[in-house]
């Protein structure tokens, strides 16, 4: 099983700003973005069969406006509280206490194959276990100065191997790197 993180950073390395808020962050169909550019998202998306995701990122994705963004697509909510998934969405998402470890070894018997994870805090809880074999990080011109920043304290180094940067004609600057 692949286990893949596909994220955007401003450029001092946050996520969010303190409080949450993403305003700081472009639309992939904002007038700074080249024409028919979504930066790999949709062939990252296509290359994906299920999402993990933390609780905090899961309502800040419910409260955006239109449809859902990831279809059918089987997702699971990490948290170790309650949690409300509206009744559209039970088809596909489902919530879970267990810790990396155990869900990643859960989703392998049921037989996925590539899993995103999304959300700051659980980023960070996947590296800790040494779940994360790719990262994928594109890094939006702009300093919000303070906010959620995406890696958190390590254990211990975590070494990475370079394996692809792109470059975009309105200032994003994306990167990939493999967990070695």
């Amino acid at each position: 099983m692949k286990v893949s993180v596909y994220i955007a950073t401003s450029l001092d390395g946050f996520i969010a700003r303190k409080d949450g808020a993403l305003d700081w962050l472009p639309g992939i169909e904002s007038p700074e973005s080249p024409e028919g550019e979504d930066y790999g998202y949709h062939e990252f998306m296509d290359s994906i069969d299920v999402l993990i995701m933390g609780r905090n990122t899961f309502e800040t994705v419910l409260s955006f406006e239109g449809d859902w963004p990831y279809g059918a697509k089987r997702m699971f909510i990490l948290s170790s509280q309650p949690i409300t998934i509206p009744n559209e969405l039970t088809d596909s998402v489902e919530s879970s206490s267990s810790s990396p470890g155990e869900l990643i070894e859960q989703l392998a018997k049921r037989g996925f194959q590539h899993v995103y994870v999304d959300g700051g805090k659980t980023i960070q809880s996947f590296l800790r276990a040494g779940l994360i074999d790719e990262l994928i990080i594109t890094r939006i011109p702009i300093l919000i100065g303070s906010g959620i920043p995406l890696f958190g304290e390590a254990d211990a180094d975590i070494q990475l191997k370079h394996l692809e940067t792109h470059t975009f004609s309105n200032g994003l600057v994306q990167s990939r790197y493999q967990i070695i």
